[in-house]
């Protein structure tokens, strides 16, 4: 393999070597039976005897290439009753691996939130991005169970609420998407292109101030001498 080979060989890795992370909101919204819901900002679905509502993600970008997503979840407790609400936040790393989840849960005025439950830095769950996820998710809502059992709510919808939020959860991993992310880099190779706002005059100019001007040592020209008579 020649040197040309190998240096585009490696702009061609190098343009591969990163990927876009995203959601799939259309999948996730199916998976929760359509967002038919709010005009179209919501789904609601059944759970556990009781009803629930998540509403589209919101999601932003993270300095690291990653994203970050959080999801509102209500439980819907009828016209007479004010519904209860949860959050759930997750950070998704550059390669799609879910690096930190947390979620709150608001009801009537109490307020429940769990730790911030991160992801072990040993390279084996690194490796399990499916393993990894799921250990999270179980500390997650083992963790947000256990506050709320102490707070003594009874009511059934709200008893199941750290089921909805793991309902959530795993639907929401499975509309991760990773996808190829192009990097433009630039050929050392490559001749650099013509300017194309270039106008011809300042083309010529250019033309002619890249020309030597050869000139006899003393910069005048030099003067025609007389013929020598015979």
């Amino acid at each position: 393999m020649n040197f040309r080979t190998l240096t585009l060989s490696f702009f061609l890795f190098a343009s591969t070597a990163f990927a876009d992370v995203s959601v799939d909101e259309t999948v996730f919204g199916n998976s929760l039976g359509g967002w038919d819901a709010r005009g179209g900002k919501a789904a609601d679905y059944p759970l556990s005897g009781a009803e629930y509502r998540t509403f589209r993600p919101e999601i932003t970008p993270t300095p690291d290439g990653g994203i970050f997503i959080s999801l509102r979840i209500d439980h819907v407790r009828g016209w007479l009753s004010s519904n209860d609400h949860a959050m759930l936040e997750i950070t998704v790393d550059s390669h799609g691996r879910v690096a930190s989840a947390q979620s709150s849960i608001a009801i009537q005025g109490r307020s429940v939130t769990s730790d911030l439950i991160r992801g072990g830095n040993d390279a084996g769950q690194q490796v399990a991005g499916v393993d990894h996820a799921v250990k999270i998710g179980t500390d997650l809502i083992a963790d947000v169970s256990a506050k709320m059992l102490r707070e003594k709510l009874v009511e059934a919808g709200r008893v199941s609420f750290p089921a909805a939020l793991r309902h959530n959860y795993n639907l929401l991993y499975q509309a991760i998407r990773t996808s190829p992310k192009a990097v433009v880099v630039k050929n050392p190779l490559d001749k650099p292109a013509a300017n194309p706002k270039a106008t011809p005059a300042l083309k010529e100019k250019e033309t002619k101030s890249k020309q030597l001007e050869i000139r006899p040592y003393g910069g005048g020209e030099k003067p025609d001498l007389p013929l020598k008579k015979e």
